[in-house]
Protein backbone atom coordinates (compact mmCIF):
# COMPACT_ATOMS: atom_id res chain seq x y z
CA UNK A 1 0.00 0.00 0.00
CA UNK A 2 1.33 3.44 -0.87
CA UNK A 3 0.36 6.86 0.49
CA UNK A 4 -2.44 7.45 -2.05
CA UNK A 5 -3.95 4.05 -1.32
CA UNK A 6 -3.78 4.77 2.41
CA UNK A 7 -5.54 8.11 1.88
CA UNK A 8 -8.28 6.35 -0.09
CA UNK A 9 -8.65 3.76 2.67
CA UNK A 10 -8.86 6.43 5.40
CA UNK A 11 -11.42 8.39 3.37
CA UNK A 12 -13.58 5.31 2.88
CA UNK A 13 -13.34 4.02 6.47
CA UNK A 14 -13.92 7.43 8.11
CA UNK A 15 -16.49 8.72 5.64
CA UNK A 16 -14.27 11.64 4.64
CA UNK A 17 -13.46 13.20 1.31
CA UNK A 18 -10.02 12.40 -0.07
CA UNK A 19 -9.03 16.04 0.52
CA UNK A 20 -9.98 15.80 4.21
CA UNK A 21 -8.31 12.39 4.56
CA UNK A 22 -5.14 13.83 2.99
CA UNK A 23 -5.14 16.73 5.46
CA UNK A 24 -5.69 14.32 8.37
CA UNK A 25 -2.90 11.99 7.29
CA UNK A 26 -0.51 14.90 6.70
CA UNK A 27 -1.33 16.26 10.17
CA UNK A 28 -0.62 12.88 11.78
CA UNK A 29 2.66 12.45 9.93
CA UNK A 30 3.71 16.00 10.79
CA UNK A 31 2.94 15.33 14.45
CA UNK A 32 5.01 12.15 14.43
CA UNK A 33 7.94 13.94 12.78
CA UNK A 34 7.91 16.90 15.16
CA UNK A 35 7.62 14.62 18.19
CA UNK A 36 10.64 12.55 17.11
CA UNK A 37 12.58 15.65 16.05
CA UNK A 38 12.17 17.00 19.60
CA UNK A 39 13.63 13.75 20.97
CA UNK A 40 10.33 12.54 22.40
CA UNK A 41 8.92 9.03 22.31
CA UNK A 42 5.53 8.53 20.61
CA UNK A 43 3.36 5.70 21.93
CA UNK A 44 0.17 4.63 20.16
CA UNK A 45 -1.35 2.06 22.50
CA UNK A 46 -2.04 -1.20 20.68
CA UNK A 47 -0.21 -0.05 17.54
CA UNK A 48 3.35 0.59 18.64
CA UNK A 49 6.04 2.97 19.82
CA UNK A 50 8.28 5.25 17.78
CA UNK A 51 11.55 6.30 19.40
CA UNK A 52 14.94 7.76 18.46
CA UNK A 53 18.24 5.92 18.90
CA UNK A 54 21.61 7.58 18.55
CA UNK A 55 24.04 5.72 16.26
CA UNK A 56 27.69 6.45 17.01
CA UNK A 57 30.20 7.52 14.40
CA UNK A 58 32.18 4.57 13.06
CA UNK A 59 34.91 3.79 10.60
CA UNK A 60 33.80 1.78 7.58
CA UNK A 61 35.51 0.41 4.54
CA UNK A 62 34.79 1.03 0.86
CA UNK A 63 34.23 -2.51 -0.52
CA UNK A 64 35.68 -1.63 -3.95
CA UNK A 65 38.89 0.07 -2.88
CA UNK A 66 39.34 -1.08 0.68
CA UNK A 67 39.78 2.57 1.67
CA UNK A 68 38.66 3.49 5.18
CA UNK A 69 35.83 6.00 5.41
CA UNK A 70 34.22 7.79 8.32
CA UNK A 71 30.51 7.14 8.85
CA UNK A 72 28.96 10.06 10.69
CA UNK A 73 26.90 9.72 13.86
CA UNK A 74 23.16 9.91 13.23
CA UNK A 75 19.77 9.64 14.86
CA UNK A 76 17.77 6.66 13.66
CA UNK A 77 14.06 6.00 14.11
CA UNK A 78 13.13 2.82 15.94
CA UNK A 79 9.63 1.29 15.87
CA UNK A 80 8.42 -1.40 18.23
CA UNK A 81 5.10 -2.98 17.32
CA UNK A 82 2.38 -3.08 19.98
CA UNK A 83 0.59 -6.20 21.18
CA UNK A 84 -2.58 -5.71 19.10
CA UNK A 85 -0.60 -5.06 15.91
CA UNK A 86 1.57 -8.15 16.48
CA UNK A 87 -1.50 -10.29 17.13
CA UNK A 88 -3.37 -9.03 14.06
CA UNK A 89 -0.39 -9.74 11.80
CA UNK A 90 0.10 -13.25 13.20
CA UNK A 91 -3.47 -14.52 12.83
Amino acid sequence: MNKNELISHVAEEAGLTKVDATKALEAVLSGVQSCLKNGEKLTLVGFGTFDINRRKATTGRNPRTGEEIQIAAANVVKFKAGKQLKESVNK
